[in-house]
């Protein structure tokens, strides 16, 4: 059996029980709620679901942030070969314009996380904001021609960048910061249609919470008595929808305010970024059936009334 040496296991033990720690310290959650708050409250209108990325399926920040990082990169390789400093300078300028609208749509994001996550956001956002100060006070040197200066800045500004990537694939893989969380839904509920309870079980307008392969759905009964399901688990950061409100035929996480068409599923404003699983259903003998909504079946729709055998799984 191949084994690590024992030094590099401590190293690596090291590192997340100070990440863990970072995760449970307190210290900032003064500042982080001030700071959550201020962002929430900024007027952007629909501009803030364009900055989470909901026109694009996944958060937007990720894609953001490749144009900075990357110009700053190239500029570091420059700044290998001398007379270069010209060159590198114009990839520092190119970063630093545009860290701006990548800071903003992390900032959008971060505003709506859980408080683990935003610990450990801010300080990702503290070293890339100890970068942004560093290039641009490389890119001052460059442009009054102390070019060591500026490369020696440039070098500093590449180490905080780097110890913010760091902290954002923490942050993202980790924490599962931008995850789908219901993702997961189509893979494990079975195939056929699957009883979940009586009609009147469900009082018309409510969210109802039920389970499926374990797999907990909301199911919805209109006044006219359309019934619509979808996974429960929001897929923002899995809050329950169940516990959500219902009006306008969405229902909206009672979280962080994402809200889901009940006839698809889809995400009609953010922060998620991602639709939920919606389900077929149908009412035989006085119980509601669902099954995951398949495309290809015109005759098994929302609310379709269907007094055959039902083909149940299992």
């Amino acid at each position: 059996m191949n084994r690590k040496p024992a030094h590099r296991r401590m190293g690596q033990n090291r590192m997340l029980r100070l990440l863990d720690a970072l995760e449970r310290t307190t210290a900032a959650d003064t500042v982080i709620d001030a700071l959550g708050r201020r962002v929430r409250s900024l007027p952007l209108g629909p501009a803030r679901d364009l900055l989470h990325g909901r026109w694009l399926g996944h958060p937007l920040h990720p894609l953001m942030v490749q144009v900075p990082v990357g110009s700053w990169l190239s500029a570091a390789v420059l700044d290998l070969w001398p007379g270069r400093s010209r060159e590198a300078g114009l990839l520092i300028g190119v970063g630093l314009a545009t860290a701006g609208p990548a800071a903003a749509s992390g900032a959008v994001d971060w505003a709506e996380l859980h408080p683990e996550q935003q610990r450990v956001g801010l300080a990702h956002a503290v070293a890339n904001s100890a970068a942004v100060g560093l290039y641009a006070a490389s890119l001052a040197c460059r442009l009054t021609g102390r070019t060591g200066a500026g490369r020696v800045c440039g070098y500093l500004g590449l180490t905080a960048v780097g110890a913010g990537g760091m902290l954002g694939g923490h942050l993202a893989y980790r924490q599962a910061s931008g995850a789908n969380h219901a993702e997961e839904v189509p893979h494990v509920v079975t195939p056929g249609w699957h009883r979940v309870g009586a009609v009147a079980d469900f009082p018309a307008g409510e969210p109802v919470r039920r389970s499926v392969d374990d797999v907990p759905l909301v199911v919805v009964r209109e006044s006219g008595g359309t019934f619509h399901a979808l996974a429960d688990r929001c897929s923002h950061l899995g809050g329950p929808l169940s516990e959500g409100t219902v009006a306008d035929g969405c229902v909206t996480c009672p979280w962080h305010g994402s809200a889901f068409r009940l006839a698809d599923g889809w995400n009609v404003r953010g922060p998620a970024t991602a639709p939920q699983p919606a389900f077929d259903t149908r009412v035989v003998g006085g119980h509601v059936e669902v099954r995951l909504h398949r495309d290809d079946d015109p005759a098994a729709r929302n609310g379709h009334a269907d007094t055959r055998t039902p083909q149940r799984s299992g």
